[in-house]
């Protein structure tokens, strides 16, 4: 915890340009996937306490869909592909060709579940390669898992571990999101905590 207190504004700026790498890698690998042009915003570097954390979300309680993953390695923690209901059906409908396709209530089918799990683990796995490339640090991420739940809960179970050795995380977030050809944005797919 005293650690992550003393982080200088510089240090988050260099956490920033990091985060930058890592997103803009995994946001060419969604847009090669889906064969669309995607748009990433600059990623926002803080240090939030756990309690604080779902808050980030913005509504706690808000249904959400999730791939989440742990990284152990030289720099250890937890990664999240968190994604609105609405955008994360819109993708599996897309990568599926599954028009049925709805995770309002379950059961939800085990292909497009599968096929959200695998977008999930691309992406993760370019934003890792590419902090590791540019860092020279060893990556090491779990099997991911998917979570249809409220964003609170998601979170809190995925840093459940990291609790008992600190208070407070380092949130690196990036939105993605999928370019209009009026180069005007539909709304959020992703976000990488």
């Amino acid at each position: 915890m005293d650690l992550l207190k003393g982080l200088k504004p510089y240090h988050l700026d260099v956490l920033k340009e990091i985060g930058n790498i890592g997103a803009a890698h995994a946001a060419t690998a969604l847009s090669q996937l889906l064969n669309k042009k995607i748009d990433m915003n600059v990623p926002s570097v803080r240090l939030v306490s756990f309690h604080d954390l779902p808050e980030q979300l913005g509504e706690a309680d808000a249904k959400v869909a999730a791939i989440f993953l742990r990284v152990e390695g030289d720099a250890p923690g937890s990664m999240f592909f968190i994604a609105q209901i609405e955008g994360s059906e819109r993708l599996v409908k897309h990568v599926t060709k599954r028009a049925e396709f709805q995770l309002d209530t379950p059961p939800y089918d085990e292909m497009g579940i599968s096929a959200f799990l695998e977008v999930g683990n691309i992406l993760a796995g370019s934003y890792l390669s590419s902090l590791a490339d540019f860092t020279k640090l060893s990556f090491y991420p779990s099997v991911p898992e998917v979570s249809v739940d409220m964003a609170g809960a998601i979170l809190s179970y995925g840093l459940l571990p990291l609790s008992q050795v600190g208070d407070y995380a380092i949130v690196i977030d990036t939105m993605i999101r999928e370019r209009l050809r009026t180069n005007k944005l539909k709304r959020p797919i992703s976000s990488f905590t």
